[in-house]
């Protein structure tokens, strides 16, 4: 069993995160500190939700999603198929909105070229008016 402790400010190096993240994570009841007096004392299963927020973060879970994960993982901290079929279906989900996403770039990319396209078009045919107004 890790017993080591963390202070705010070391998760928060070592994280590269300010402590105002951090107390807004655990505002959020997705973090538990003790305390000693006015100091957080944080543990090495705070240290690891902070990391899977900050994860969960960058692959585009809401803290909404993270805690619904988070709630499984404490009812059975060995892990359970009702985890993974959970988590399953989140990333599913926002592999589905990536593919949503990255076709709604593709479509912008060709309206983009397109209406660059039709810009250049109206130039040159604004610069062949002029030359032929100068020549007259």
């Amino acid at each position: 069993m890790n017993t080591r402790t963390f202070s705010i400010s070391e998760l928060a190096s070592e994280f590269d995160v300010t402590t105002r993240s951090i107390r807004f994570y655990e505002d959020q009841q997705l973090l538990f500190p003790t305390r000693r007096g006015q100091t957080r004392i944080y543990s090495a299963q705070d240290r690891v939700r902070l990391k899977l927020i900050l994860r969960g973060k960058r692959l585009g879970f809401s803290l909404a999603e993270t805690r619904e994960l988070f709630a499984l993982w404490d009812e059975t901290p060995t892990g359970s198929m009702k985890q993974l079929q959970l988590l399953m279906a989140k990333i599913e989900e926002k592999k589905q909105a990536l593919e949503q996403q990255l076709n709604d770039i593709a479509m912008l990319q060709l309206e983009l070229d397109s209406a660059e396209s039709r810009c250049r078009e109206a130039m040159d045919d604004l610069t062949e008016t002029t030359k032929t107004e100068k020549s007259v």
